[in-house]
């Protein structure tokens, strides 16, 4: 299209179709389906956002102040030079909340830093792209829409919160606590959610109590029951002496069969994934981290090269709905049929229906091409990637199969007036677990057995075997379990899950032992100064409420700014207040530690600084000694510390202290046991931890010791 008042410009027959997505692994495989006459662009995510150095939103209108980012110039340069010679242009970055609003802000720079500017007439459209596939992109170009205001309006609102909360709340936590702290609205509820859990495990005190287990047999074959009730009431033995009297009395019985149950249970599969789950049985079976699932998952979702073709693998990755689209089902089903048997195909499809809060905008996580089976294409993924396209396969293909099904017997033994159980389960058509068995327990792959038994008959005694044991406390969160909390109670969506984890982990509010998540005594202060001042900030039941009143933003029921408005006139009320109510904590963080300076003699303490823990002298700042927190023992050299560092790469490595003199380094990680970093046991080195097979170990890397030990124990 020329510009007006001017002749058409002799370039203008050569003019393509601008296409604008989010990554630039996304816009290569785009590129490839739609050919010459299109350009394919990306924006690496957001290029308009407001400002990182001040507030950015007017507190009075709450109206925002969106800026081009100061690391995208080049790349709005390039789309808005791209935009003056397109013949139409299409914004095709992700289809959620946050890709509307990428692609909102790009319309707006491009009608008035090209469009208006230039006096040009380029329809701007939105196409979203659930997979990345040739007849989705194709259709989806022909068919293209105006962007959703309402989800850019609750996208807003929703960032106008979060910057009020973090700009307004940080600084009272850089004041009173550290500087360098951040808090931020779903980030300080989960945060919540693991200092509570810590604090519930250290008020727990463990119950004594005792189980038995009676050890019977038939014509030699030996089963075991369970007391399950003694005269009528359910068991409870407390003590020791309590469980001796009930041996004695187990020991002189005669045992009666008196009745038998038996019945055939089913067990149906589980919905396609959606993000939250997707991410819980990833860090269950594989320990990945929610961050790397979903870059994984991103990167099936964006396009991999099978062969010669490039071709997303999976359905968009960021949902909450477990729907399935018709042409998935239509896949599913025929597979199952073609390659397993009828027997494994229920009469209709599975229908799966979604938590009431569930947004509905994107299907199940599922293949798009179930042909592709992981093991068909394992050459062109890399382990990690066939972990995580293996998970959606199967599950995706399980989803739409039959039940499996398992004989049960239950036996009831009668010995003067003490009640047994003994029980068993043999699965005896194994359906969808023919393709997805993950989760399967370690009793359900050695099933249980007994003899044939029939009411009336005696049977006889082996042994008596009582079992002192102990209640436990809740356990910690894992990545998977907090969240399965955070989804159940409302707090953020799909998209924040990774994001809001990562963020604690760089704050140092919290650490990893093992796979547990446990509070860092700066994650318990914050936590504390936020509850005591902020209760209804950190509040569950707020947080969730808040999410549900942006929903109903997207769905056009509730301006946005009567939401922000809503949220800041009490949080600006007490945040007034808490600046001169609270007592500052600076300084009470440091943490003792055995090491001496060197220069002075004083003791040194552990530091959280800007780029992690540290030692300092305590003599600053007469003496401003400071050095890298050291872990343990210098496996090679042992008068050194091994301490933590980084390659001009950025990657983390770890070290002898004393190097040159030591050239001790290793990619791997020390070990870590209840808070401590172990030392070895027969030489007293550093630990570290190494994983082959799916085994994880501790092991010694002093040349001759060789001691190793596993790393769940």
């Amino acid at each position: 299209m020329a510009t007006k008042g001017k002749k058409a410009s002799p370039r203008s027959s050569s003019r393509k179709k601008l296409v604008v997505v989010e990554s630039p692994s996304k816009a290569s495989t785009i590129k490839k389906y739609l050919g010459k006459d299109y350009e394919v662009l990306s924006s690496v995510g957001h290029v308009i956002d407001l400002p990182k150095s001040r507030m950015g939103v007017d507190l009075e209108t709450f109206e925002p102040e969106y800026i081009v980012m100061r690391d995208k110039s080049k790349v709005i340069k390039e789309l808005r030079q791209a935009a003056k010679n397109a013949e139409a242009i299409y914004l095709a970055s992700d289809p959620d909340r946050e890709g509307e609003a990428i692609a909102w802000h790009i319309k707006n720079d491009l009608t008035k830093n090209v469009l208006q500017k230039y006096n040009l007439s380029i329809p701007i459209q939105r196409v979203k792209f659930n997979e990345i596939t040739k007849n989705e992109i194709e259709e989806k170009i022909k068919s293209p829409e105006d962007i959703n205001e309402k989800l850019v309006q609750a996208q807003q609102g929703r960032r106008v919160i979060d910057r009020i909360f973090g700009y307004q709340l940080s600084p009272l936590l850089w004041k009173k606590v550290k500087s360098g702290l951040s808090a931020g609205r779903v980030q300080s509820v989960a945060l919540r959610l693991i200092c509570e859990r810590e604090e519930e495990i250290r008020r727990f005190v463990p119950q004594e109590y005792w189980e038995i287990t009676v050890h019977l047999h038939k014509q030699k074959k030996k089963f075991e029951a369970i007391l399950s009730r003694i005269d009528g009431k359910k068991t409870e033995i407390p003590n020791e002496k309590e469980a001796k009297k009930i041996v004695e009395r187990l020991e002189k019985a005669t045992y009666m069969v008196k009745d038998i149950k038996k019945r055939v249970s089913s067990r149906q599969s589980q919905p396609p994934f959606i993000t939250s789950t997707l991410q819980q049985v990833a860090n269950t079976v594989y320990g990945y981290s929610t961050a790397k699932t979903m870059q994984i998952a991103q990167q099936l979702y964006e396009g991999i090269d099978i062969g010669t073709t490039r071709t997303g693998l999976i359905t968009y990755m960021r949902t909450d709905s477990t729907r399935i689209s018709p042409v998935g089902i239509g896949q599913a089903r025929s597979y199952i049929e073609k390659n397993f048997g009828k027997e494994y195909l229920p009469e209709t499809a599975r229908v799966f229906s979604n938590k009431q809060s569930a947004q509905d905008a994107h299907e199940a996580i599922r293949p798009i091409n179930v042909e592709y089976t992981p093991e068909s294409i394992a050459q062109y993924l890399t382990p990690e990637q066939y972990k995580i396209y293996s998970l959606i396969w199967k599950r995706f293909v399980a989803s739409q199969m039959t039940a499996s099904q398992y004989e049960q017997i239950s036996v009831e033994i009668e010995a003067d007036g003490l009640t047994l159980v003994a029980s068993s389960s043999k699965q005896i058509f194994d359906g969808y677990q023919k393709v997805y068995d993950i989760g399967k327990t370690e009793k359900e792959e050695k099933p249980r057995t007994l003899p044939e038994l029939s009411v009336g008959e005696k049977v006889e005694l082996v042994s008596v075997e009582p079992e002192q044991k102990f209640t436990t406390p809740p356990a910690r969160y894992t990545e998977a379990s907090l969240v399965k909390e955070m989804e159940e109670k409302g707090i953020g969506r799909p998209s924040t899950y990774a994001p809001t984890i990562r963020t604690l982990f760089e704050r140092h509010y919290i650490k990893k032992e093992g796979k547990s998540l446990v509070p860092t005594l700066l994650g318990e202060k914050v936590n504390e100064l936020l509850v005591n001042h902020f209760p209804q900030l950190v509040d569950i039941s707020f947080t969730a409420t808040m999410e549900s009143e942006l929903d109903d933003v997207e769905v056009g029921q509730k301006p946005w700014k009567e939401v922000v408005k809503d949220f800041y006139i009490p949080f600006s009320e007490v945040l007034q207040t808490a600046y001169t109510h609270i007592d500052s904590i600076k300084g009470t963080l440091d943490e003792p530690t055995p090491y001496v300076c060197e220069l002075c003699g004083k003791p040194m303490v552990k530091k959280l600084g800007r780029y992690g823990y540290f030692l300092a002298c305590t003599g600053w700042p007469e003496c401003r000694n400071a050095k890298p927190l050291p872990l343990g023992k210098c496996p090679k050299c042992e008068s050194g510390l091994v301490v933590e560092k980084k390659s001009r790469g950025k990657r983390v490595f770890y070290a002898c202290n004393r190097y040159p003199e030591c050239d001790f380094s290793t990619f791997l990680k020390p070990a870590t046991k209840e808070n401590q970093h172990p030392s070895c046991p027969t030489c007293g080195s550093l630990l570290f931890v190494k994983t082959e097979n799916k085994k994880t170990r501790f092991v010694c890397l002093k040349e001759g010791c060789g001691y190793e030990e596993d790393a769940s124990l």
